[in-house]
Protein backbone atom coordinates (compact mmCIF):
# COMPACT_ATOMS: atom_id res chain seq x y z
CA UNK A 1 0.00 0.00 0.00
CA UNK A 2 1.40 3.39 -1.16
CA UNK A 3 2.21 5.96 1.75
CA UNK A 4 -0.16 8.79 2.09
CA UNK A 5 0.75 12.22 2.77
CA UNK A 6 -1.35 15.48 4.46
CA UNK A 7 -0.84 18.56 6.12
CA UNK A 8 -0.79 18.14 10.19
CA UNK A 9 -3.93 19.06 11.81
CA UNK A 10 -3.86 20.16 15.64
CA UNK A 11 -6.34 17.28 15.73
CA UNK A 12 -2.97 15.09 15.34
CA UNK A 13 -1.11 16.41 17.79
CA UNK A 14 -1.91 13.53 20.69
CA UNK A 15 -1.06 10.70 18.41
CA UNK A 16 1.74 12.78 16.57
CA UNK A 17 3.64 13.17 20.14
CA UNK A 18 2.79 9.30 20.54
CA UNK A 19 4.57 8.64 17.60
CA UNK A 20 7.72 11.01 18.86
CA UNK A 21 7.85 9.48 22.09
CA UNK A 22 8.14 6.02 20.44
CA UNK A 23 10.59 7.03 17.97
CA UNK A 24 12.97 8.71 20.37
CA UNK A 25 12.67 5.91 22.84
CA UNK A 26 13.33 3.15 20.30
CA UNK A 27 15.45 4.77 17.28
CA UNK A 28 17.70 6.59 19.39
CA UNK A 29 18.88 4.13 21.59
CA UNK A 30 21.20 2.33 19.27
CA UNK A 31 22.71 5.72 19.14
CA UNK A 32 22.44 7.15 22.36
CA UNK A 33 22.81 5.73 26.30
CA UNK A 34 20.29 5.67 28.45
CA UNK A 35 20.75 8.85 30.09
CA UNK A 36 21.15 10.54 26.75
CA UNK A 37 17.91 9.52 25.21
CA UNK A 38 15.96 10.66 28.44
CA UNK A 39 17.88 14.11 27.91
CA UNK A 40 16.17 14.07 24.19
CA UNK A 41 12.80 14.37 25.82
CA UNK A 42 13.51 17.64 27.28
CA UNK A 43 14.19 19.62 24.44
CA UNK A 44 12.55 17.54 20.98
CA UNK A 45 9.18 16.84 20.74
CA UNK A 46 5.85 18.62 18.77
CA UNK A 47 5.82 21.81 17.96
CA UNK A 48 2.61 23.17 17.66
CA UNK A 49 3.59 26.32 15.50
CA UNK A 50 4.55 24.43 12.15
CA UNK A 51 1.27 22.72 12.49
CA UNK A 52 -0.83 26.63 12.78
CA UNK A 53 1.96 27.47 10.12
CA UNK A 54 0.92 24.81 7.66
CA UNK A 55 4.11 23.34 6.86
CA UNK A 56 4.11 19.90 9.29
CA UNK A 57 2.87 16.73 7.17
CA UNK A 58 1.79 13.43 8.59
CA UNK A 59 2.82 10.48 6.55
CA UNK A 60 0.14 7.10 6.59
CA UNK A 61 0.48 3.68 5.76
CA UNK A 62 -2.78 1.62 5.66
CA UNK A 63 -4.62 4.19 8.15
CA UNK A 64 -1.82 4.92 10.62
CA UNK A 65 0.49 7.78 11.45
CA UNK A 66 3.94 6.42 9.95
CA UNK A 67 5.94 9.44 10.70
CA UNK A 68 5.61 12.88 10.67
CA UNK A 69 7.79 16.35 9.88
CA UNK A 70 8.01 19.32 8.24
CA UNK A 71 10.21 22.46 7.34
CA UNK A 72 9.52 26.41 8.80
CA UNK A 73 10.26 29.58 7.24
CA UNK A 74 11.06 30.43 11.37
CA UNK A 75 14.38 30.73 12.73
CA UNK A 76 13.58 28.30 15.32
CA UNK A 77 16.05 25.50 14.55
CA UNK A 78 14.91 22.35 16.52
CA UNK A 79 12.91 21.69 19.37
CA UNK A 80 9.33 21.32 21.06
CA UNK A 81 6.98 24.15 22.11
CA UNK A 82 8.29 23.24 25.18
CA UNK A 83 11.86 24.14 24.36
CA UNK A 84 13.70 26.73 25.42
CA UNK A 85 15.46 29.77 22.84
CA UNK A 86 12.69 29.63 20.39
CA UNK A 87 12.58 32.22 18.01
CA UNK A 88 9.26 32.96 15.78
CA UNK A 89 11.07 35.51 13.40
CA UNK A 90 10.47 35.15 10.06
CA UNK A 91 13.52 33.68 7.42
CA UNK A 92 14.45 35.73 4.49
CA UNK A 93 14.39 33.34 1.94
CA UNK A 94 16.72 35.27 -0.52
CA UNK A 95 19.59 35.42 2.52
CA UNK A 96 18.75 32.14 4.85
CA UNK A 97 17.62 28.68 4.83
CA UNK A 98 14.27 27.14 5.69
CA UNK A 99 14.66 24.85 8.59
CA UNK A 100 13.77 20.87 8.24
CA UNK A 101 11.80 20.22 11.62
CA UNK A 102 10.48 17.78 13.94
CA UNK A 103 11.09 14.70 12.01
CA UNK A 104 10.09 11.42 13.11
CA UNK A 105 9.06 8.16 11.80
CA UNK A 106 6.97 5.37 14.15
CA UNK A 107 9.40 2.43 14.45
CA UNK A 108 7.32 0.31 12.91
CA UNK A 109 7.43 1.99 10.07
CA UNK A 110 11.08 2.11 9.48
CA UNK A 111 12.72 1.66 5.92
CA UNK A 112 9.24 2.09 3.96
CA UNK A 113 10.15 5.52 2.57
CA UNK A 114 8.35 7.73 4.72
CA UNK A 115 11.48 9.95 5.85
CA UNK A 116 12.68 10.64 2.32
CA UNK A 117 8.70 11.35 1.68
CA UNK A 118 8.92 13.96 4.26
CA UNK A 119 12.44 15.68 2.82
CA UNK A 120 10.73 15.84 -0.75
CA UNK A 121 7.60 17.59 0.41
CA UNK A 122 9.65 19.80 2.96
CA UNK A 123 11.96 20.62 -0.17
CA UNK A 124 9.54 21.38 -2.83
CA UNK A 125 7.59 23.04 -0.72
CA UNK A 126 10.66 25.74 0.79
CA UNK A 127 11.68 26.14 -3.33
CA UNK A 128 8.01 27.26 -3.76
CA UNK A 129 8.69 30.04 -1.16
CA UNK A 130 12.16 31.15 -2.34
CA UNK A 131 14.18 29.35 -0.19
CA UNK A 132 17.32 27.93 -1.75
CA UNK A 133 18.76 26.38 1.09
CA UNK A 134 17.44 23.89 3.74
CA UNK A 135 19.10 23.59 6.85
CA UNK A 136 18.71 20.57 9.91
CA UNK A 137 19.83 19.58 13.13
CA UNK A 138 20.36 16.18 13.07
CA UNK A 139 20.36 13.20 15.71
CA UNK A 140 22.81 10.33 14.90
CA UNK A 141 19.93 8.43 13.91
CA UNK A 142 18.79 10.39 11.07
CA UNK A 143 21.67 11.75 9.53
CA UNK A 144 22.23 8.44 7.02
CA UNK A 145 19.45 9.71 5.72
CA UNK A 146 19.95 13.20 5.24
CA UNK A 147 23.08 12.22 3.98
CA UNK A 148 21.60 9.84 1.40
CA UNK A 149 19.38 12.96 0.56
CA UNK A 150 22.29 15.42 -0.24
CA UNK A 151 22.89 16.83 3.01
CA UNK A 152 26.20 17.60 4.39
CA UNK A 153 27.63 17.97 7.59
CA UNK A 154 28.35 22.06 8.72
CA UNK A 155 29.54 21.10 12.14
CA UNK A 156 28.37 19.21 15.31
CA UNK A 157 26.87 20.51 18.78
CA UNK A 158 25.31 19.09 21.75
CA UNK A 159 22.37 19.97 23.12
CA UNK A 160 21.95 18.33 27.10
CA UNK A 161 24.55 16.23 26.29
CA UNK A 162 23.07 14.57 23.16
CA UNK A 163 25.16 14.70 20.24
CA UNK A 164 23.64 16.49 17.31
CA UNK A 165 24.70 17.68 13.63
CA UNK A 166 24.07 21.48 12.02
CA UNK A 167 23.31 20.23 8.37
CA UNK A 168 22.92 21.73 5.14
CA UNK A 169 21.37 21.36 1.84
CA UNK A 170 21.54 23.87 -1.23
CA UNK A 171 17.79 23.59 -2.97
CA UNK A 172 16.99 25.20 -6.42
CA UNK A 173 14.93 28.69 -6.24
CA UNK A 174 11.23 28.82 -7.55
CA UNK A 175 12.09 29.22 -11.06
CA UNK A 176 15.05 26.60 -11.14
CA UNK A 177 12.71 24.04 -13.01
CA UNK A 178 12.69 21.76 -10.16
Amino acid sequence: MPLNDRLATLADEAALSAVMTLAIDRLQSDFLTPGQVRASHGFMGLDSRLIADGTYFVIEDGGEIAGCGGWSRRATAYGGNHSAGRDDRLLDPATEAAKVRAMYTHPDHVRKGVGTLILSLCERAARAEGFSALELSATMAGVPLYRSFGFVDVRPFEDSGVPLILMRKAIGGPDSGW
